[in-house]
């Protein structure tokens, strides 16, 4: 990972050989036998198993290659030949692996043996399973339980996380943040008010009936890569396709199937966005007010000269509330102020509210575009008041779409991982396991990081995830997380949340998904929710990398039991032994979502929960849809008081990344490897600031308080942005973002708008 930074021009299609290039070198970088590549035939398929990378639905005739590079990428990540041995720790202290990369950290291969730190020797050591347990357990039972807390990135599955959430809410607290808390809890927030769902709600077959998708803040070439087949038969029907994005992405741009031979013979590509708008970033409230007005005028115009209304008048009368306010404000904005926030010209949004305005079925696409934003609820709201104008939520075709990322993040939520005690079924939890369930909110992910940096968490649990690097404000949570008493994390791979670590440090290695768990000698199957809102059964295909190894269930029954008293009603044991009673459980708790769970989750295509908003039932105190005002425009409420000589930051995953896993220094589609440590920039800015491309330079956080936040050292890549805004690789550019800079009302990190001031690079 020493390699020298190289940029030359990319304007390949997403997917074609670039693709099957990229998925070769990563099943030959990790070892992967040619047996276990063929795991990728069985990969997203009714009788195979979950991608353990996005959440991209899964249909129900899946592809006969129903996977995508990025897919590949994490399966050979999880089924590399490659593992820790007890020699790793002997050759490396702690301190010294604080050096090294993320990506050298995960690449040295599987962990395989619970492992505890050793202060004296600074370094892990193994420890066995019982003890470990026992250990953990004591320390919990001696914490101050209000603030002890039960994080879970988005890849447990639902059996494992149902457990978790139970064994936090009988430990005493609701304090479950997850990473949904760092991305698309402005979803969450912002959808429940206006539409009384949290989730979206298209789905597959939609994309077989709509005319036009409008998409928001979602590189889909990297991110979830095969919706590109669905984008794709969708523009050879004839939908519009209109983006709304900082960057020109080039699966937003072009696509060639590596499905097709034809395809991939002939180099032929197929357009995928009709109109593509390089918004400035955090101006899609803007952009979305001129959409709309612009709606309003070809409806003024219709309803002048006697023709059929624009609105979808009976829609709105019979289903939406508030419209006559929202209208209000939409007429009264000025165009100067759209244009000047959103960096897009009146006729750039006049011409997709043209395409609007003459499609019978639309959906609204986007990603964390949307949702990293101090204004990130509202701008799901502002798309959400769109397709209520015209009728396009609730109907074939139509419908809102936020584009999830981790494979059971959203499912995770489904079964009771919240931080919000509304949110979860308590009473019934009450009445099913005989225990009093804590009634006090928890903390988020954000009220979690200022909990730890004032000192008041006793121990840290983290089913899955690196927390510590996902996070904002990294040098501060790092000097803080040192000072955790008990940190303890369930993993497959080494991450920086290992070498960064509290007082007392545990690490328990875990089965991955793909890996088969046989308990007692009988595989097991577990289950996961995808973007749409579908359960997918998924069973375990290759060997596991260990014997040594347990599955999530297991660790967490093992972690229960020793922290917790006996509870008659709770047979952690016996719901390690068959999977399918922590199933039974879960059905019992929510029978409306998962009837005849064990027998419907093999479902071809997944059986789908019940989402009223998606037939028009509408879970809000009105009944109805809610319109909402906008409160600004701006991107920021905080920018009256900005530097004037500050730049815009946006952070973005490479196409050799997920989340904070790096499986390379490779971003081929903007033309970057070597290196991670750069900076994109618009020429103007680069002629105004006196750089060349090359150029070292230092970022500083333009902000007023004593924290100062820096990032040394990215090199300067000329690259097609708006003018005024620069971006920079997540989670590289993390030390960059304030904890307070978050969106309203959900607290997700504010990571697509960071004021920063370019500096050249000083020597140290």
């Amino acid at each position: 990972m020493s390699e020298k930074l190289k940029v030359e021009s990319a304007d390949m299609p997403a997917g074609g050989w670039g693709s099957l290039k990229e998925v070769t070198n990563i099943l030959f970088h990790e070892h992967v036998p040619l047996k276990d590549s063929r795991l990728l035939l069985k990969q997203n398929k009714p009788d195979g198993y979950a991608c353990v990378s996005c959440a991209w639905a899964k249909p129900a005739n899946p592809h006969p290659f129903e996977f995508c590079e990025s897919g590949a990428k994490a399966t050979a990540w999880e089924t590399t030949s490659k593992a820790i041995g007890a020699d790793f720790f002997e050759r490396h202290t702690v301190t010294e692996l604080e050096s090294w990369s993320d990506h050298a950290l995960e690449d040295q291969g599987r962990l395989t043996v619970p492992l505890r730190w050793d202060a004296a020797s600074d370094k892990y050591r193994p420890i066995g399973w019982d003890t470990a347990f026992a250990e953990i357990g004591t320390a919990l039972r001696a914490c101050d339980r209000e603030h002890v807390v039960f994080y879970s990135s988005g890849r447990a599955s639902l059996e494992a996380s149902y457990m978790y959430q139970l064994m936090a809410r009988m430990y005493g607290n609701n304090n479950l943040p997850d990473s949904s808390n760092m991305c698309h809890e402005s979803t969450s927030v912002g959808l429940k008010k206006t539409i009384g769902v949290a989730v979206g709600t298209v789905g597959l077959n939609d994309f077989e009936h709509t005319d036009c998708i409008f998409f928001f803040g979602q590189n889909v070439g990297v991110n979830s890569p095969r919706m590109l087949h669905q984008l794709q038969e969708a523009r050879k029907r004839g939908v519009q396709i209109i983006t709304f994005n900082p960057l020109r992405e080039r699966g937003l741009v072009s696509f060639t199937n590596p499905q097709s031979p034809l395809e991939m013979l002939t180099g032929q590509e197929t357009p995928i966005s009709t109109q593509y708008h390089q918004l400035l970033p955090g101006g899609d409230t803007a952009a979305l007010m001129g959409l709309c007005k612009a709606v309003l005028a070809r409806d003024d115009a219709a309803h002048a000269a006697g023709d059929q209304r624009v609105l979808d008048m009976a829609f709105l009368q019979e289903h939406t509330h508030g419209f006559e306010a929202f209208e209000q404000s939409v007429r009264g904005c000025a165009w100067d102020a759209i244009e000047a926030e959103s960096g897009l010209p009146r006729a750039a949004l006049e011409a997709a509210a043209d395409v609007y305005c003459k499609s019978a079925a639309v959906m609204g696409v986007y990603g964390m575009g949307l949702t990293q934003h101090r204004h990130g609820v509202q701008n799901v709201t502002m798309l959400v008041n769109f397709l209520l104008m015209r009728g396009n939520i609730g109907k074939p075709g139509a419908g809102i779409c936020p584009v999830r990322g981790h494979s059971n993040v959203q499912g995770q939520r489904t079964v009771g991982i919240t931080e919000k005690p509304e949110l979860a079924p308590l009473d019934k939890l009450k009445e099913q396991y005989g225990f009093e369930p804590p009634r006090k909110p928890g903390m988020n992910t954000v009220e979690a990081c200022e909990a730890i940096l004032a000192g008041k968490v006793p121990a840290f649990i983290a089913l899955g995830g690196n927390f510590v690097r996902a996070v904002p404000d990294t040098v501060r949570m790092e000097a803080a997380w040192r000072e955790l008493p008990l940190t303890v994390q369930v993993s497959t791979k080494l991450n920086r949340n290992h070498v960064i670590h509290g007082k007392a440090s545990y690490i328990l290695p875990c089965l991955g998904r793909i890996e088969i768990d046989r308990q007692h000698g009988i595989p097991q199957s577990v289950s996961v929710e995808d973007s749409t809102a579908c359960m997918h059964g998924s069973r375990g295909m290759a060997e596991p990398a260990a014997a040594t190894l347990l599955s999530e269930p297991a660790i967490v029954a093992g972690l229960a039991k020793a922290a917790l008293p006996p509870n008659p009603k709770v047979d952690w044991d016996a719901w390690v032994a068959d999977y399918s009673r922590i199933r039974d459980a879960i059905e019992t708790t929510y029978p409306a979502i998962f009837k005849d769970f064990n027998a419907r989750m093999w479902t071809p295509g997944g059986f789908r929960k019940p989402l009223g908003a998606a037939e028009r039932v509408w879970d809000t105190p009105s009944k109805r849809a809610e319109f909402t005002v906008p409160q600004s425009l701006q991107v920021d409420p905080d920018s009256d008081s900005r530097d004037p000589a500050a730049l815009r930051l946006f952070t973005v995953r490479s196409d050799g990344q997920f989340n904070t896993t790096i499986y390379s220094n490779e971003d081929r589609f903007r033309g970057v490897s070597g290196s991670r440590m750069v900076l994109f920039m618009a020429g103007a800015d680069m002629a105004r600031l006196g750089l060349a491309a090359g150029d070292l330079v230092d970022l500083v956080t333009a902000v007023s308080d004593d924290a100062p936040r820096l990032v040394r050292g990215l090199s300067v890549v000329p690259y097609d942005i708006p003018e005024g805004s620069v971006a920079g690789y997540y989670p590289e550019c993390n030390p960059l973002i304030p904890l307070w800079h978050h969106a309203i009302d959900s607290k997700v990190p504010a990571a697509k708008s960071i004021d920063v001031l370019v500096r050249r690079a000083s020597l140290h």
